[in-house]
């Protein structure tokens, strides 16, 4: 996945209140996201990068501690959905942050796919996501789960209601 997006010539920098407001939304208030462990690293218009330590909790396979299918289905899943917020987000700076937080409120997953390329064994993961188009309702995303080391474990794409 590409660092810039084409799409955003001139990165637009978002205000600390707007980050700060998508973290605790994405890493607290989604309680799932918290017990999961997941921790969000940048936001940008261009693109989300988290992390995903693992845990016993998230074994999806005992024999080979491997990370369970729905957790990273879930993983996928949230960062797709930050990744579209992050670029609606930018289509509207001229907004205050705390409204363009709002936006989250009609925010909602309308299709989700996810092919998984080989077993997420370690104990650490990075997610990728960026948003591949965001219109007036609705938004599609492409999102990558990786080892440590970069290795591709699975991928998704999905699309969000934005409004």
């Amino acid at each position: 996945m590409s660092a810039a997006n084409s799409d955003h010539p001139t990165e637009i920098v978002f205000e600390p209140e707007f980050i700060a407001g998508l973290k605790d939304i994405y890493e607290e208030k989604i309680l799932f996201n918290q017990w999961m462990g997941l921790r969000v690293e940048s936001i940008r218009p261009a693109g989300i990068l988290a992390h995903l330590a693992m845990k016993p909790e998230l074994v999806g396979h005992f024999a080979y501690h491997r990370m369970h299918g729905g957790v990273i289905s879930a993983a996928l899943d949230a960062m797709g959905s930050l990744a579209v917020l992050a670029a609606l987000g930018a289509q509207h700076m001229a907004e205050l942050p705390a409204k363009r937080l709002e936006r989250f409120a009609r925010h909602s997953t309308i299709d989700l796919r996810i092919d998984f390329l080989r077993p997420a064994i370690g104990e650490h993961f990075t997610i990728h996501a960026e948003a591949v188009r965001v219109g007036a309702r609705v938004g599609n995303a492409r999102m990558e789960f990786r080892s440590a080391d970069g290795k591709l474990l699975s991928t998704g794409t999905a699309a969000y209601l934005t409004s």
